[in-house]
């Protein structure tokens, strides 16, 4: 194990990974090392759902930038290897049924396509109506940018029929999708490991600190303790940053929230394949016979199944077979430090399958017998406004890359690629202050946070 490095970066997820191809391959850094005391790819990394979009809400337009950055580097990197790197550009989907969802939605959509997203095509079943490409008529990089905004129900069952009747505007947003981010991260590594860059399976033990600058990091290994002098300090530790930043004495705002999503086959076919990613705006209530609603009723344990659960329940299509992929949120139970193993749900699964029935009702052809899931998860290690850490830290020499809060696989590339730029003095790009960790001590940032709106989550 080597005794100096130039940078060591705690982490080897995406958000680590990606920060030492930007900068062994890109910005051609040597001396640099990856410590880890798992598998690269393995703590929460790999239990993403893989998707990706420039799709997300104001204030400013710091995130839509950063994602088409992002994105341009993903759709970069799957031209260099497009057999292994898999990209699929069907869009996401968000719909409401309520009328007071309707005017939010134009306008949030009417927003985020003025802040970068792409243009704003309108649906109203007139004659001047645009043409809508369906994702079966474009490819990856012939697809539309923007968004289609439907406003006429005929015409989101003419399109989308597998969706619930009571849809009442739907919004395809274009440029998003799903990628094969596992292979994505072990690519940027083996690139990067040829350019010299060491991985090394240790646990990150402490990190010293002189002058309010970094001078060393302690790292312990099956072959015991060693200290390894280093100029700079990464922290890419997902979850575990918030413990990592202790270290050097800085208190980071990050919660953590466990996130699981479930799996199955479905063999009746009742998602298109071509389907985006589909979000439901509105809250709902999950669908169960009178019989069962008053059993579920009766009992304190089980009451809580037959109240109304909140918006966000959404799904896709996952790989070239029949499996779906279904997540929601319907829990508020963020810790200020993960736990692990993580706490599976053993109720997710009906859950969520009732859920996404209230949107696409062909599933409820699943409620007699329930399909077999996978189930598994991770934590959103999110900053309170959900807004990444991306940049140098108080104490000279410490930087971050994390806070990513349910979108590190999509973010990473662009995340990594503005952390490089950081370290090496190149010049930033203008929305770099908006990831930086002394936003909070703006006082017009913190005003801002009390009108936060959405937090892009999903």
């Amino acid at each position: 194990m080597t005794n100096t490095a130039d940078i060591v970066i705690c982490g080897a997820g995406i958000a680590g990974i990606s920060a030492a191809y930007h900068l062994a391959v890109k910005q051609d850094v040597k001396n640099i090392v990856i410590v880890d005391p798992l598998p690269p790819l393995t703590l929460t990394s790999d239990k993403s759902s893989e998707s990706y979009r420039n799709w997300w809400p104001g204030p400013g337009d710091d995130m839509v930038r950063l994602m088409n950055r992002s994105i341009d580097i993903m759709e970069s990197l799957h031209r260099e290897a497009p057999s292994r790197l898999a990209m699929r550009r069907n869009g996401y989907l968000y719909a409401t049924g309520a009328p007071s969802g309707v005017n939010a939605m134009i306008a949030n959509a009417e927003e985020i396509t003025a802040l970068g997203a792409g243009d704003l095509r309108v649906y109203r079943n007139s004659s001047d109506d645009p043409e809508y490409v369906p994702v079966s008529e474009h490819g990856l990089f012939d697809a539309p940018t923007g968004a289609d905004l439907f406003l006429d129900q005929s015409l989101i069952r003419k399109y989308f029929p597998y969706v619930t009747e009571n849809a009442l505007a739907l919004v395809h947003a274009r440029r998003c999708g799903w990628f094969a981010a596992q292979q994505f991260g072990m690519y940027m590594l083996e690139k990067a490991l040829e350019r010299g860059v060491k991985l090394i399976k240790g646990k990150v033990e402490s990190v010293k600190v002189e002058s309010n600058r970094v001078e060393s990091v302690q790292v312990s290994t099956s072959e015991g303790s060693k200290e390894i002098s280093a100029r700079s300090f990464v922290i890419a530790a997902g979850p575990l940053q918030k413990s990592v930043g202790k270290m050097i004495g800085i208190e980071l705002p990050i919660l953590c929230e466990p996130h699981l999503k479930m799996m199955f086959n479905d063999h009746h076919r009742v998602v298109p394949r071509d389907m985006g990613l589909f979000i439901w705006n509105d809250p709902v209530t999950l669908m169960w016979s009178d019989e069962e609603r008053s059993a579920l009723a009766e009992d304190d344990e089980t009451r809580w199944l037959t109240e109304q659960f909140p918006a966000g329940v959404h799904g896709r299509p996952e790989g070239d077979g029949n499996s779906v992929l279904l997540q929601w949120a319907y829990h508020d139970d963020a810790l200020d430090e993960p736990v692990y193993p993580i706490p599976l749900d053993p109720q997710l699964p009906e859950v969520v399958l009732r859920g996404m029935a209230r949107v696409i009702p062909g599933l409820s052809k699943y409620f007699d017998q329930l399909p077999k899931p996978f189930i598994d998860g991770g934590y959103y290690a999110r900053t309170p406004e959900n807004r990444p850490l991306i940049g140098p830290l108080p104490v000279d020499g410490a930087y971050i890359i994390g806070g990513f809060g349910g979108f590190g696989m999509q973010v990473a590339c662009g995340a990594g690629d503005l952390l490089a730029k950081h370290i090496t003095g190149e010049a930033l790009p203008s929305y770099a202050p908006a990831f930086l960790l002394s936003r909070y001590a703006d006082p017009r940032y913190q005003e801002l946070m009390n009108q936060w709106g959405a937090s892009g989550q999903i």
